[in-house]
């Protein structure tokens, strides 16, 4: 990044920022309402679940703070770029499927925003019309209004999954530990399969953060920041887990295993609370993943000399967020998490994971460990 830049950093911004925003990305949908919990974890039980969230952050972070040392050694500031350093003439073939995965991604929250609105009576289309108007309104205005939602929604989001974890703990705790106690790890290769599934396909969210990189100064930062992605994301996650076990295995044939939980809390009150938090947190992932497209057309215009504006962005992210809404009244919540979701985690790890592990590393060797040439301008 420019100096400039660099020496108006905050630790916010070059530490948790990043981390946030990878939380953001991967937060929406099922893992909001629970139903990506329970299709990747519960499966396999309490305790083969619990080793399966703990693969899966330690996964996160080792790829994520690799992917940072990559795109700042790179001068990669969206994934275009990244994967032009990576794959080289091949690059073209993550950008297919990333927009492949953010249309189902975009669908699976527009079908869970469309449910929480059925649940409290309105149309079915509210739901989704709300939460995809406020997608396109939040990236018509670029990345750093996407920076300033993400400080403020993560802070309510983890505020409620915090109450959250005290009302259930209150209401059903008693019933979480005789849960675990009575069961079995199971086979290593399930939850294996399941922890390595879930990181794959998320891991898209380390290159689709890439805009929000812009504050890192070093590769310490880089590393650091990498580093905080796996725990700051799986919090939220580990405590909705645990909660969830309290009613295993019933609570994993729910669509939305969190409107389950919240009726056994009886307090209403919480119950509109924590649904405002899952639609903070689907508007979180479709802004991340809708930011990433935006941020990359408007680095292929700029190279033309060509300015991509407002108009421009909101147009463009109005594509997209309808035409993934059009799928989500195709098909419905847990289909598409059960058939989209697990291809793509292994695409991802065959197409992202791997060369970065073989070739990326080879080039940040060969690359003085990845610290850019001085002079060199960045972003990442």
């Amino acid at each position: 990044m420019a100096s400039g830049t660099s020496a108006r950093s905050t630790w916010f911004q070059r530490f948790l920022l990043p981390a946030l925003a990878f939380k953001a990305v991967v937060i929406g949908g099922g893992y909001a309402t629970g139903r990506e919990i329970a299709e990747f974890f519960l499966t396999v039980g309490p305790i083969g679940g619990l080793y399966g969230i703990l693969l899966a952050m330690a996964l996160w972070s080792a790829v994520c703070a690799l992917t940072f040392l990559f795109a700042r050694a790179f001068a990669a500031t969206d994934y275009r770029a990244f994967f032009r350093a990576l794959l080289g003439p091949f690059w073209f073939l993550f950008e297919i499927v990333y927009v492949l995965l953010m249309v189902l991604i975009l669908a699976v929250m527009a079908a869970a925003a469309g449910s929480i609105g059925a649940a409290f009576g309105l149309p079915h289309w509210a739901g989704t019309a709300a939460l995809m108007a406020a997608i396109v309104g939040v990236t018509g205005f670029g990345t750093a209004a996407a920076e300033r939602m993400f400080r403020f929604s993560s802070a309510f989001i983890y505020l409620v999954y915090g109450g959250f974890l005290v009302l259930a703990l209150a209401s059903f705790g008693g019933r979480i530990a005789p849960q675990f106690a009575a069961a079995e790890a199971g086979p290593a290769a399930a939850w294996i399969a399941g922890g390595a599934t879930y990181a794959g396909y998320n891991l898209v969210a380390a290159v689709a953060i890439l805009p929000f990189l812009r504050h890192l100064t070093s590769r310490r930062d880089a590393v650091a920041a990498g580093l905080l992605c796996g725990p700051v994301a799986m919090l939220p996650a580990l405590l909705f887990f645990l909660c969830m076990v309290a009613f295993y295995p019933e609570v994993g044939g729910e669509a939305l295993p969190s409107d389950f939980l919240l009726r056994r809390l009886e307090a209403p009150w919480f119950h509109l609370l924590f649904q405002a938090m899952i639609l903070c947190a689907l508007l979180e992932t479709g802004v991340g993943m809708v930011n990433a497209i935006n941020e990359r057309v408007a680095a292929s215009l700029e190279r033309r000399r060509q300015r991509f504006g407002r108009a421009q962005r909101l147009a463009l992210s109005a594509a997209l967020v309808i035409g993934s809404g059009v799928v989500a009244a195709r098909f419905g919540l847990i289909d598409l998490i059960a058939r989209g979701y697990g291809a793509f985690g292994w695409i991802m790890l065959a197409l992202f994971v791997l060369p970065l592990a073989t070739i990326g590393v080879a080039r940040l060797m060969a690359r003085k460990g990845g610290e850019p040439e001085r002079g060199e301008a960045h972003a990442a």
